[in-house]
Protein backbone atom coordinates (compact mmCIF):
# COMPACT_ATOMS: atom_id res chain seq x y z
CA UNK A 1 0.00 0.00 0.00
CA UNK A 2 1.47 3.54 -1.00
CA UNK A 3 2.06 6.18 1.81
CA UNK A 4 -1.00 8.24 -0.48
CA UNK A 5 -3.06 5.17 0.26
CA UNK A 6 -2.56 4.36 3.80
CA UNK A 7 -3.26 8.74 4.49
CA UNK A 8 -6.32 8.39 2.39
CA UNK A 9 -7.40 5.31 4.74
CA UNK A 10 -6.60 6.79 7.69
CA UNK A 11 -8.88 9.84 6.61
CA UNK A 12 -11.95 7.97 5.96
CA UNK A 13 -11.50 5.97 9.49
CA UNK A 14 -11.06 9.16 11.38
CA UNK A 15 -14.20 10.69 9.57
CA UNK A 16 -15.93 7.20 10.23
CA UNK A 17 -14.83 7.63 13.47
CA UNK A 18 -15.83 11.11 13.92
CA UNK A 19 -19.36 10.46 12.53
CA UNK A 20 -19.70 7.51 15.13
CA UNK A 21 -18.74 9.78 18.45
CA UNK A 22 -20.95 12.84 17.39
CA UNK A 23 -24.20 10.25 16.67
CA UNK A 24 -23.27 8.86 19.91
CA UNK A 25 -22.77 12.14 21.87
CA UNK A 26 -26.67 12.97 19.92
CA UNK A 27 -28.02 9.53 20.52
CA UNK A 28 -27.06 9.68 24.00
CA UNK A 29 -28.75 13.04 25.21
CA UNK A 30 -32.03 11.95 23.21
CA UNK A 31 -31.76 8.55 25.38
CA UNK A 32 -31.33 6.03 22.76
CA UNK A 33 -31.43 2.40 24.03
CA UNK A 34 -28.14 0.98 25.42
CA UNK A 35 -27.86 -1.61 22.48
CA UNK A 36 -27.60 1.26 19.72
CA UNK A 37 -24.82 3.19 21.48
CA UNK A 38 -23.04 0.09 21.88
CA UNK A 39 -23.33 -1.04 18.33
CA UNK A 40 -22.42 2.77 17.14
CA UNK A 41 -19.31 2.62 19.74
CA UNK A 42 -18.33 -0.32 18.28
CA UNK A 43 -18.12 0.92 14.66
CA UNK A 44 -16.10 3.75 16.29
CA UNK A 45 -13.68 1.25 18.30
CA UNK A 46 -13.87 -0.76 14.89
CA UNK A 47 -12.66 1.97 13.07
CA UNK A 48 -10.21 4.07 15.64
CA UNK A 49 -8.29 0.57 15.75
CA UNK A 50 -8.05 0.75 12.06
CA UNK A 51 -6.60 3.97 12.38
CA UNK A 52 -3.81 2.73 14.70
CA UNK A 53 -3.08 -0.24 12.59
CA UNK A 54 -2.98 1.53 9.47
CA UNK A 55 -0.20 3.97 11.17
CA UNK A 56 1.33 1.20 13.00
CA UNK A 57 2.13 0.05 9.56
CA UNK A 58 3.32 2.51 8.12
CA UNK A 59 5.23 3.32 11.07
CA UNK A 60 6.98 0.28 10.93
CA UNK A 61 7.23 0.49 7.07
CA UNK A 62 9.44 3.81 7.72
CA UNK A 63 11.56 2.27 10.29
CA UNK A 64 12.37 -0.58 7.87
CA UNK A 65 13.45 1.54 5.41
CA UNK A 66 15.78 3.70 7.50
CA UNK A 67 17.43 0.78 8.92
CA UNK A 68 17.97 -0.54 5.37
CA UNK A 69 19.32 2.99 4.43
CA UNK A 70 21.53 2.62 7.17
CA UNK A 71 22.44 -1.10 6.50
CA UNK A 72 23.21 -0.02 2.58
CA UNK A 73 25.28 3.10 3.81
CA UNK A 74 27.70 0.60 6.07
CA UNK A 75 27.82 -1.46 2.89
CA UNK A 76 29.06 1.09 0.78
CA UNK A 77 31.43 2.52 2.94
CA UNK A 78 33.07 -1.11 3.84
CA UNK A 79 32.83 -1.31 -0.04
CA UNK A 80 34.42 1.93 -0.84
CA UNK A 81 37.33 0.93 2.44
CA UNK A 82 38.40 -2.65 0.69
CA UNK A 83 38.63 -0.62 -2.49
CA UNK A 84 40.98 2.09 -1.32
CA UNK A 85 43.06 -0.28 0.85
CA UNK A 86 43.29 -2.68 -2.15
CA UNK A 87 43.96 -0.77 -4.86
CA UNK A 88 47.58 -0.69 -5.09
CA UNK A 89 46.88 -4.83 -5.11
CA UNK A 90 44.26 -4.34 -8.13
CA UNK A 91 46.54 -1.87 -9.67
CA UNK A 92 49.22 -4.50 -9.69
CA UNK A 93 47.19 -7.40 -10.69
CA UNK A 94 45.94 -5.85 -13.29
CA UNK A 95 49.67 -4.37 -14.71
CA UNK A 96 50.66 -8.51 -14.00
CA UNK A 97 47.61 -9.56 -16.12
CA UNK A 98 48.16 -7.10 -19.06
CA UNK A 99 51.82 -8.13 -19.20
CA UNK A 100 51.36 -11.76 -19.46
CA UNK A 101 48.50 -10.95 -22.40
CA UNK A 102 51.35 -8.63 -23.93
CA UNK A 103 53.63 -12.03 -23.74
CA UNK A 104 51.06 -13.91 -25.36
CA UNK A 105 51.07 -11.45 -28.33
CA UNK A 106 47.35 -10.43 -28.12
CA UNK A 107 46.14 -7.57 -29.77
CA UNK A 108 45.08 -4.39 -27.90
CA UNK A 109 41.61 -5.30 -29.32
CA UNK A 110 41.79 -9.07 -27.74
CA UNK A 111 43.38 -7.35 -24.83
CA UNK A 112 40.21 -5.49 -24.34
CA UNK A 113 38.31 -8.73 -24.62
CA UNK A 114 40.28 -10.87 -22.63
CA UNK A 115 39.67 -8.43 -19.46
CA UNK A 116 35.67 -7.96 -20.16
CA UNK A 117 35.92 -11.72 -19.70
CA UNK A 118 37.95 -12.07 -16.82
CA UNK A 119 35.11 -9.80 -15.41
CA UNK A 120 32.79 -12.03 -16.15
CA UNK A 121 30.76 -10.10 -18.81
CA UNK A 122 29.62 -12.69 -21.35
CA UNK A 123 30.40 -12.39 -24.99
CA UNK A 124 27.27 -9.67 -25.90
CA UNK A 125 27.80 -7.73 -23.21
CA UNK A 126 31.42 -7.41 -24.19
CA UNK A 127 30.60 -6.26 -27.60
CA UNK A 128 28.16 -3.91 -26.50
CA UNK A 129 30.50 -2.33 -24.10
CA UNK A 130 33.36 -1.75 -28.01
CA UNK A 131 30.82 -1.52 -30.09
CA UNK A 132 31.23 -4.57 -32.13
CA UNK A 133 28.86 -7.66 -33.24
CA UNK A 134 29.02 -10.33 -30.77
CA UNK A 135 30.64 -12.91 -33.73
CA UNK A 136 33.87 -9.99 -33.41
CA UNK A 137 33.89 -10.55 -29.92
CA UNK A 138 33.70 -14.59 -29.96
CA UNK A 139 36.35 -14.19 -32.57
CA UNK A 140 38.69 -12.44 -30.56
CA UNK A 141 38.02 -15.02 -27.58
CA UNK A 142 39.09 -17.80 -29.91
CA UNK A 143 42.45 -15.64 -30.98
CA UNK A 144 42.84 -14.97 -27.23
CA UNK A 145 42.53 -18.57 -26.26
CA UNK A 146 44.68 -19.87 -29.45
CA UNK A 147 47.19 -17.58 -28.30
CA UNK A 148 47.21 -18.45 -24.43
CA UNK A 149 47.19 -22.30 -25.16
CA UNK A 150 44.08 -22.25 -23.48
CA UNK A 151 40.43 -24.02 -24.72
CA UNK A 152 37.74 -21.53 -22.15
CA UNK A 153 36.60 -18.77 -20.60
CA UNK A 154 37.44 -20.31 -17.00
CA UNK A 155 40.69 -21.66 -18.37
CA UNK A 156 41.68 -18.11 -18.93
CA UNK A 157 40.07 -17.13 -15.16
CA UNK A 158 42.10 -20.12 -14.01
CA UNK A 159 45.16 -18.84 -15.16
CA UNK A 160 44.81 -15.75 -13.70
CA UNK A 161 43.09 -16.16 -9.96
CA UNK A 162 44.24 -19.61 -9.35
CA UNK A 163 47.04 -18.75 -7.07
CA UNK A 164 44.68 -16.02 -5.61
CA UNK A 165 42.45 -18.76 -3.64
CA UNK A 166 43.60 -18.91 0.12
CA UNK A 167 45.25 -22.07 0.32
CA UNK A 168 43.29 -24.57 2.64
CA UNK A 169 44.32 -26.35 5.94
CA UNK A 170 44.41 -29.90 5.73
Amino acid sequence: MSQKERWVLVSILSAVFLLAATDIAGDSKEGVDFWHLVLEGSVGLISLFGIFYVLRDSFKTKQNLIEANQKFSAYREESEKWRTESKKYLDGLSCAIDEQLSKWGLTSAEKEVAFLLLKGLSLKDAANVRNTTEKTARVQSMAIYAKAGLSSRSELSAFFLEDLLVPQKI
